[in-house]
């Protein structure tokens, strides 16, 4: 007989447990020559050192399931605890970014966004650019939410230069914020896929997760957050300064944007242009410029593009 301490490391240990300790009483009823206890993200368990490696085993996948997995429904939680868990399909960081809301598996699909990924991990600053539809905002969602989930990031701060909102804010119903939200409406869908609504619901309330316009982050210091500028290309010069100069320390920054589609009254003004212009040399900063292949939408959102692109070379 010996004891061993299995620690569960990135995950919280409610959703482990379950709640009332429902999947921990499932776990101990499946290894019933095992003594198991728990107390935080530490388990104890004594028995005979072969069952307690075959307990590790299964506890190992439920963490890796649960760590890539923003909910577990009760089934799987049972299969993969039951004899046929190595015949389950455990999602690992090579395989996906997360799971989100009711199963919905969300990956990095074309050369880019993979390219975007891979240099999340080696860079604390990043400019996305390229056309519509490549899935710049979306993985970079992906990514803070994966952040956040585990526990490498403790809020994800998202935000848009309300360009649009601006000129028509009088001509709106309701106060400022529901006069700002139908044009933050994207990162809110991005979201509602990621993150189960009651979830995300309180994220919010608790501040865990913010969504507002771009002057609301002047003066702010931003520590242990994963910060999103979207729609970058509508951003001054000066605007897109005073964000960038809001790292903090443990931050990671994602500005994504699309130089095509510039709604300032002069597109010599845009921020993102200059940006991507002085900072491309500098070291922790990383430009990924999507391209027409990387779009993900429908297949004639391509041929737009490039029918404009053409357009505008006329002109």
């Amino acid at each position: 007989m010996i004891e061993k301490t299995l620690y569960l490391e990135g995950i919280d240990p409610v959703d482990f447990f379950g709640i009332n300790n429902i999947r921990f009483d499932k776990i101990r009823n499946s290894f019933p020559k095992l003594k198991i206890s728990a107390r935080g993200n530490e388990v104890k368990v004594n028995g005979d050192i072969k069952e307690i490696e075959h307990f590790q085993k299964k506890i190992d996948n439920l963490v890796k399931h649960l760590t890539h997995n923003t909910d577990i429904s009760q089934d799987d939680f049972e299969k993969l605890l039951g004899k046929d868990s190595e015949k389950m399909h455990i999602l690992g960081d090579n395989d996906v970014l997360l799971v989100g809301d009711n199963g919905k598996v969300i990956k990095a699909l074309s050369r880019n966004q993979k390219l975007l990924v891979e240099e999340c991990e080696k860079n604390d600053l990043l400019l996305a650019i390229g056309p519509a539809g490549t899935g710049k905002t979306y993985t970079a969602i992906a990514l803070a939410v994966r952040a956040l989930k585990l526990r490498e990031v403790k809020r994800i701060i998202l935000t848009r230069p309300a360009v649009e909102a601006g000129e028509r804010l009088g001509f709106l119903p309701g106060d400022f914020k529901e006069k700002l939200d139908p044009y933050l409406q994207p990162l809110y869908d991005a979201l509602n896929d990621m993150i189960p609504a009651k979830k995300l619901k309180d994220f919010m309330e608790e501040g865990i997760i913010q969504i507002a316009p771009l002057a609301y982050m002047r003066g702010r210091t931003l520590d242990n957050a994963f910060v999103i500028l979207d729609e970058a290309q509508n951003s001054t010069g000066n605007q897109l300064k005073m964000f960038l100069t809001r790292i903090g320390k443990n931050a990671k920054f994602i500005v994504t944007g699309d130089v095509t589609q510039i709604d300032l009254p002069r597109k010599s003004d845009s921020g993102l242009l200059v940006a991507e212009r002085i900072l491309k040399d500098i070291d922790g900063i990383s430009i990924i410029r999507f391209n027409d292949k990387d779009i993900m939408r429908h297949r004639i959102v391509k041929y737009i593009i490039e029918a404009y692109s053409k357009f505008e070379e006329k002109k």
